[in-house]
């Protein structure tokens, strides 16, 4: 019942329920690409018995597109009337088919002093063509901002309007993230792999991998919580407080690049952030960063070693 319901994803771009709250303007989110795993060398800055000590831990490295600001949007109290107000970058905005915009550029001073607004929030695109995979299609999503105020977050998202936001401009080395994405499909799979049921005895009812009884009498239903089979896998999935052990840049993905390439993704060629530990989904995967929504760790440097760059082809 923890990850319940067992639904398959219906898009690639997760969708991320709660943000942040940040009294600084700037960007509460990111997106970015799995590129695979790797280790790490580091000094142990925790509280655990091998504080001070080199160790070793298992880190994934995500790959950031160039994503651009093309609009800002702002949202009503009412419901009964537009419920947001979109305002768009025009040289972008042609690249979405959007030729008759309702609302123009010099509308913002407007609509950021307008008492019902409640709030403004940015809209950013990124080109995966520039990628070292296929994909080609223009992908839109919606990011809040900090601020203490609508016309403090909408004076912060003009100044990035039609502008190029790179991932150091959002994640520094040694902050905490929140990463969502949608896990590896496994596919149809029985009770067993799918749930954890223990398998019976052959005896008792001529079958093995099944699940023993599919509930009492009353009330005479199959209730949801029972095990059935069904489709495993490819769900949303957050993975919170995943510290960023290294950012980097595009000149310097020679500094993460393993012999021959990652399996099934090729080489980093844009900036990059390596994050301690897994995260969901294979490699090309889509993945939602955000700031920490409840981190109770300070912010501070690692001191990372080394990067392993040990081939993966074997692996």
């Amino acid at each position: 019942m923890e990850f319940w319901p067992h639904r398959r994803a219906k898009r690639q771009l997760p969708r991320v329920r709660s943000w942040p709250l940040v009294a600084e303007p700037s960007f509460s989110g990111f997106v970015a690409f799995k590129v695979g795993m790797t280790h790490v060398n580091m000094i142990d800055d925790s509280e655990s018995p091998s504080k001070g000590s080199e160790i070793v831990r298992p880190a994934t490295i995500l790959e950031a597109p160039s994503v651009f600001v093309y609009g800002i949007r702002f949202y009503r109290k009412e419901t009964y009337k537009e419920p947001a107000v979109d305002i768009y970058f025009a040289e972008y905005a042609k690249k979405f088919g959007i030729k008759n915009a309702k609302h123009s550029a010099d509308e913002i001073p407007k609509f950021k002093e307008n008492p019902d607004i409640t709030d403004a929030t940015c809209l950013m695109f990124f080109d995966p063509s520039l990628l070292d995979f296929g994909n080609k299609v223009l992908m839109r999503f919606e990011v809040p901002v900090g601020g203490k105020s609508v016309s403090e977050k909408a004076d912060f998202i003009s100044k990035w309007l039609g502008k190029e936001v790179k991932l150091s401009d959002i994640v520094k080395e040694g902050d905490y993230i929140d990463v969502t994405a949608i896990s590896k499909g496994k596919g149809w799979a029985g009770v067993i792999k799918r749930f954890g049921v223990a398998r019976l005895m052959r005896k008792a009812t001529g079958k093995i991998r099944h699940v023993g009884v599919l509930g009492p009498f009353h009330p005479p239903k199959v209730m949801f919580t029972v095990p059935h089979s069904g489709h495993m896998g490819y769900n949303y999935r957050t993975e919170i407080n995943k510290r960023v052990l290294k950012a980097g840049s595009a000149a310097e993905t020679t500094q993460v690049n393993a012999k021959g390439g990652f399996l099934n993704y090729g080489n980093v060629r844009n900036d990059y952030i390596v994050v301690d530990g897994s995260i969901p989904g294979p490699a090309k995967r889509l993945v939602r960063i955000r700031k920490a929504l409840r981190s109770a760790s300070e912010s501070k440097k690692p001191n990372v070693l080394q990067i392993s760059l040990k081939s993966k082809q074997g692996a």
